[in-house]
């Protein structure tokens, strides 16, 4: 699946005017051939994958020592088999910026359970699936897993 048939927008990375956090939003806007998302983000039971069933990361092509110029991969894969539901190119300083968010917000966050950020993916303007995630990994260019750029929720095992 092409990386050009995703949009993505996030929501709520800086605290409003009173200085409240609210839950960082993530929207992935898809715009490509009919059936073809809904197809992958379907489990064998043919049911939509819950959020439990996915993992949300970015993996990184340039080095963070790249500055700002930096560039990376966000993926969400399907938990149980690994296959990639989809993909999409986006800058490492936005995606940092965003996992702070979550961070802050999980702080300030009476229940974790509810997550610490939430991913709205719409095909065509409708949408398809809500999400409530509380973790979000980043890896350097050669897979490993930089646990300080991650957004990994206490007492998970990796």
């Amino acid at each position: 699946m092409r990386r050009e048939y995703f949009e993505l927008t996030v929501e709520n990375v800086e605290p409003d005017a009173e200085g409240d956090d609210h839950k960082p939003l993530v929207r992935i806007a898809f715009h490509g051939p009919d059936g073809l998302l809904t197809e992958r983000l379907t489990g064998p039971d043919g049911e939509l994958l819950a959020a439990d069933e996915t993992d949300v990361a970015f993996r990184l092509r340039d080095s963070l020592e790249d500055g700002p110029d930096a560039e990376g991969v966000v993926a969400v894969t399907n938990r149980v088999t690994g296959d990639f539901v989809l993909e999409l190119n986006e800058e490492a300083d936005d995606v940092r910026r965003f996992i702070r968010a979550a961070r802050e917000y999980g702080r300030s966050s009476a229940d974790d359970e509810e997550g610490r950020y939430r991913v709205e993916i719409t095909v065509d303007d409708e949408d398809l699936v809500t999400y409530e995630k509380r973790t979000f990994l980043v890896y350097d260019p050669d897979g490993n897993l930089l646990r300080g750029e991650s957004l990994i929720p206490s007492g998970v095992e990796l």
